[in-house]
């Protein structure tokens, strides 16, 4: 034993390694719908691996909190600026009020109870199931004139308070929207019903009504036909086949033509003859409808073997954004272009006609090369994948950032600053935000901004537990079980008057309203809760401007928090 302890007290960093791996092993496991999550697990291991008095340099938690706070804010960031000129305001203003009523109630909780900055943080932190408010409490905690033994007291007590209340913060905001919610707005089924009748007016187009605009998950096909049915006994060009198709209500490409034995690519005026072959390209829900009127389908190798473009492109130009997808999908540049999929801050959107498009949205869109070719200009910056992540970007950013967020103000007496932590995430939101404006500099792939999420933040929670972990003990049995009702409260409370002033005063959609209130508390678990509970993926709609808005909100909140509590 003597061995181990010596060996985890001199190399202190694999006592690091030991908690995130057990940790994030222990947040896969699930108990049929329960699982205590990857940081919630991570802090309990460290607390256990804690128990052998591991010394941890300081700087090390710091350095990964600074690298997630910069990649939040990089996600978010054109979402956040862009929902603050667009029609998403409403939404905006009421991201605000809920994060204002998570932290007044929080607060109001904390005061009457009687405790201190440390519970507080703690509290808020585990309640609203925001961890990165931990490094901000904790940063300016640091700035407090009163002694280093208080301070030390109060830093100790936060990973229990938010260890405790965690839990109920992710299962209880799940059922209150999930479940609660569609209940206090008039009924699952009513929900239900308001939601179908959303859709369906979404879809809505005039004479391009189309089919294909449904889940952005269902794969784009390519199929080969042969022309030989009557309608070709008259001549035909390709045009004409495409005008055929969106009379019948398709949006469906010629792509290649095989005629007289030669396969070419197919162009608007190019004649069909009858028992020539035709590849065809849409959705597929569209393309197996039925097409006797073209002839039967043919398996022709040759004629089906050919590139085929599937690219990600990112929204910056006018002639996009700011379009619905069915006004989008009418631009000539947009002939023989499928969208696949569209992804905000992350979260993929319902392809409906209406769904709206706004700058830093994500298309991936499947075509010929040479349409890719014409509409990707037209659309935004191609962001091609790749393994490079501009650390000058990163780097530099969280420089400026940490600099800011240095910058000191005294009122009455009392140091007031955002802290480096809370510099780093204004600093994210902006240069997130610029790569929009100019996106050839500053990419950070979708697997690097994974590990800068999630290895960042639990690697600093992993040595939050490892150093609280000799009193963690002392302060459960300090705080007792009045701290979980605290919790259920300040989860619970603002959740439901969120719901309600959504619904009363903001006149939200059902749907949409659940998904603000999800997005305000920035709890995925609570969206992917509600858009199964009401079988639709339209919440999403609510869920990504305030999730911006919220999550920059509740973890500048760590700073408010202290001042208030101090």
């Amino acid at each position: 034993m003597e061995t181990i302890l010596h060996f985890f007290r001199t190399y202190p960093e694999m006592a690091i390694f030991l908690t995130i791996g057990i940790g994030f092993w222990l947040g896969q496991l699930k108990y049929k719908s329960f699982s205590l999550g990857t940081v919630t697990s991570v802090l309990l291991v460290g607390v256990v691996v804690g128990q052998m008095d591991i010394p941890i340099p300081g700087p090390v938690k710091s350095v990964f909190f600074l690298l997630f706070l910069f990649s939040i804010g990089y996600s978010v960031g054109p979402q956040f600026f862009q929902s603050l000129k667009s029609d998403g305001i409403p939404q905006v203003i009421f991201a605000c009020v809920l994060c204002i009523l998570c932290l007044g109630v929080t607060v109001i909780i904390a005061k009457i109870l009687g405790y201190n900055p440390g519970e507080t943080i703690g509290l808020f932190a585990g309640a609203q199931t925001i961890s990165a408010v931990i490094g901000v409490g904790t940063d300016t905690i640091g700035t407090l004139g009163v002694s280093e033994s208080e301070k030390q007291a109060w830093l100790n007590i936060i990973p229990v308070c938010y260890a405790v209340t965690y839990i109920y913060g992710t299962i209880g905001s799940a059922y209150i929207l999930g479940t609660l919610g569609p209940k206090m707005l008039g009924g699952l089924e009513k929900v239900k019903q308001k939601t179908r009748e959303l859709e369906a007016q979404m879809r809505k187009g005039s004479i391009e009504d189309d089919p294909a605009l449904i889940d952005a998950n269902r794969p784009v096909v390519f199929r080969a036909y042969c022309a030989c049915s009557d309608w070709f006994d008259t001549q035909r060009t390709v045009a004409d086949v495409e005008k055929q198709m969106q009379t019948l209500g398709r949006r469906i490409f010629v792509e290649r033509v095989r005629s007289a034995g030669k396969v070419v690519d197919a162009t608007p005026d190019q004649i069909i003859h009858k028992n020539d072959e035709l590849v065809l390209s849409g959705r597929r829900e569209t393309v197996i409808e039925d097409e006797s009127w073209i002839g039967d389908e043919v398996n022709d190798p040759e004629l089906l073997t050919f590139p085929v473009e599937d690219i990600f492109v990112m929204l910056t130009q006018k002639t996009a954004k700011g379009k619905t997808i069915r006004e989008l999908r009418r631009q000539p540049f947009m002939h023989g272009i499928i969208i696949k999929k569209v992804k905000r801050t992350g979260v993929e959107l319902p392809i409906l006609a209406n769904t709206k498009l706004q700058a830093g949205d994500l298309l991936e869109i499947v075509g010929m090369a040479n349409d890719i070719k014409q509409a990707s200009p037209k659309l935004g910056y191609v962001d091609r994948p790749t393994n490079k992540t501009d650390l000058i970007f990163v780097g530099l950013g969280i420089l400026i950032g940490g600099i800011v967020g240095a910058l000191t103000i005294r009122l009455g007496g009392i140091p007031i600053s955002l802290s480096t932590s809370g510099g780093a995430l204004i600093s994210g939101l902006f240069f997130g935000w610029l790569r929009t404006k100019h996106p050839t500099f500053g990419r950070i792939p979708d697997p690097a901004v994974w590990i800068f999420n999630n290895l960042g933040l639990n690697m600093f929670i992993a040595v939050i537990g490892i150093t609280a972990g000799p009193t963690f003990l002392s302060g459960i049995k300090e705080m007792g079980f009045i701290i979980f009702f605290a919790g259920i409260l300040s989860t619970s409370i603002p959740l439901i008057l969120g719901i309600w002033i959504g619904d009363k005063i903001f006149k939200f959609h059902p749907a949409i309203n659940l998904g603000c209130n999800a997005g305000s508390r920035t709890t995925t678990a609570a969206l992917g809760a509600i858009q199964e509970s009401i079988e639709s993926t339209v919440p999403a709609l609510g869920y990504t401007v305030t999730y911006a808005v919220g999550n920059t909100l509740l973890i500048l909140w760590g700073v408010v928090i202290v001042l208030l509590m101090s």
